[in-house]
């Protein structure tokens, strides 16, 4: 293969080479984007799928776990695959990760369901997240590297942006196909079956990225060290074991990626998830208002990259991070309110009230001594959030019961009890929910003729402009941020940790206090806390990077 010349830092706008790479690394990234938010976006379906052997409600808890598994292993991907790229090149790393998750993909679309070979599907499932997981942790840090080491010095902001679209435009694809697919086969053949095409279909994407991977030179930054004979020979040990990179790490993550995890996944996949789940919204309509909100947010990520090249990376960023911290409450109630009207009014003027000895109330994820939940409380929450409705908590003495609007549901204490009486019993309890829940004037649905859709959709475009503001700069700030010859490596973990563990847990977290405090807004303390962590240590500790030459140091 013939390298491009390497400058030490173009300052020049992009020519034809630049502009293939970062073409190539953007619809790469956005096919590996596009094949992890399947996933999310089928979460119901895949728990019903893969977790049949649990109720309704664990089964979607257990499948966004499942989710959840891929953003844990990221870290790892981003430390194997960092070392990689500084030791032998960005390009043929960054080959292997969309190799890994295109094929993982392709698998899940064949995987036989929890009916036909047991438990060894949902096994298989997490098996194939935790490979799709630690392709995405290599991937990001590469791209990242590659186009920030190509895009021009005063313009970085501007031209890494162009990637920070991707994993929007990969959200957007994913849920577009969804809701064709639903039109063009029916809900019932789309839950049966028909969500399998996605995964299979992703095949032929993988195919031309790989090809157009393929055709691209190394970076010249990297090209420039290579041929100076300074490339680390152990980019693990020097960005890890060095005291000035593990201060640049610490301010990177706690500083900038955590709070950015978290406002990427509330403002795009938990708000998803919070209007069919919690608002009842249908479906397909809920993908489509989040489309079209994506659609119309996409171009802010490159106007916020272009604005962190004028008036720096911290202003833009830290104030995305001040917008969630004030701005998610007040959001999210505007959204209950625009979304499904009768239910806030319902909760306004019925509010319901679990009454129960807080001694037998357990945390949602962990049932008593390993079985099933028995305790009067636990099983009350249970139905609670199998009918999905506000609550709040009193505590009281004796069997806990559930007060609506005046009326009393009482429930049972299941210690002793045999399986099929304690599943009658619940199913008893739930159709007696159901109706006091239906007599004080909750919805079993949002009436799409009620749905203020266009005051949804300024919501949720509010949502993701704040998802721009801290992600739009954020790929520039990590290339500027560490010396080129750990570049990769150092990058690619704060990155991984903030968006893989402290991001990719917000749906499961935020639903499990949710099922613990019983208020529909609660989940949203945790985004907010980290984003007020975020924003504090990036005002006292976060250096200002733009315009710097990132080969200096080199």
């Amino acid at each position: 293969m013939i390298e491009p010349p390497a400058p030490a830092q173009p300052t020049q706008r992009l020519d034809r080479e630049q502009r293939r790479a970062l073409v190539a690394s953007a619809l790469g990234t956005v096919f590996e984007w596009y094949d992890f938010y399947l996933y999310g976006s089928l979460a119901a379906i895949i728990g019903q799928e893969f977790f049949a052997g649990l109720d309704r409600s664990s089964a979607f808890v257990f499948a966004l776990l499942a989710f959840a598994s891929g953003f844990l292993v990221r870290p790892f991907g981003a430390l194997l695959f960092g070392r990689l790229g500084d030791l032998i090149g960005r390009k043929y790393t960054f080959l292997v990760t969309i190799l890994l998750m295109g094929l993982s993909t392709f698998i899940a679309g064949l995987l036989p369901g929890y009916s036909t070979i047991g438990v060894a599907a949902p096994l298989i499932l997490v098996a194939l997240r935790l490979l799709q997981g630690l392709a995405v942790g290599g991937e990001y840090g590469g791209a990242a590297t590659y186009v920030g080491e190509y895009a021009p010095r005063h313009a970085r902001g501007a031209y890494t942006a162009w990637l920070q679209t991707t994993a929007t435009v990969g959200l957007l694809l994913s849920l577009l196909v969804n809701v064709g697919l639903r039109r063009l086969l029916g809900e019932q053949a789309f839950v049966s079956w028909g969500w399998r095409l996605p995964f299979l279909a992703s095949s032929a994407l993988l195919a031309v990225s790989v090809w157009m991977r393929l055709r691209l030179h190394e970076s010249p930054a990297f090209v420039h060290i290579r041929r100076a004979g300074r490339t680390s020979k152990a980019p693990l040990t020097e960005a890890l074991g060095r005291g000035d990179n593990l201060r640049r790490l610490f301010i990177a993550l706690f500083g900038l990626t955590a709070g950015q995890g978290v406002i990427w996944y509330t403002g795009q996949f938990y708000v998803l998830v919070f209007l069919t789940r919690t608002l009842k919204l249908d479906g397909a309509l809920a993908d489509l208002l989040i489309g079209i909100s994506l659609l119309l947010a996409i171009p802010l990520f490159w106007v916020f990259g272009r604005l962190s090249d004028r008036v720096g990376r911290r202003p833009v960023m830290l104030s995305g991070c001040l917008l969630a911290v004030v701005g998610y409450f007040p959001m999210f109630h505007a959204l209950t309110d625009a979304a499904n009207p009768a239910l806030a009014l319902a909760m306004r003027t019925h509010p319901v009230v679990l009454v129960a000895d807080p001694r037998s109330c357990s945390f949602p994820l962990r049932p008593d001594k390993g079985e099933p939940f028995t305790s009067s409380c636990d099983l009350a929450k249970q139905a609670l959030s199998a009918v999905a409705v506000d609550y709040r908590r009193r505590d009281a003495p004796g069997t806990a019961f559930i007060e609506v609007g005046g009326r009393r549901i009482r429930s049972f204490d299941a210690r002793g009890m045999s399986v099929p009486e304690r599943r009658r019993r619940m199913a008893a309890l739930q159709q007696a929910l159901r109706a006091v829940v239906a007599a004080a004037g909750y919805p079993a649905r949002a009436d799409p003729a009620q749905v203020d859709g266009p005051l949804v959709v300024l919501i949720l475009t509010l949502l993701v402009a704040d998802v721009a503001l801290v992600y739009g700069p954020i790929a520039a700030t990590l290339v500027e941020l560490f010396p080129t010859r750990i570049r990769y490596t150092s990058m690619g973990l704060p990155y991984n940790l903030g968006n893989g563990w402290f991001g990719g847990m917000v749906p499961t977290i935020a639903f499990a206090l949710v099922a613990y405090d019983g208020g529909i807004y609660h989940g949203l303390w945790y985004p907010v806390t980290v984003a007020a962590v975020s924003l504090v240590v990036g005002m006292l500790l976060l250096p200002e990077t733009s315009g710097i030459d990132i080969c200096a140091g080199d």
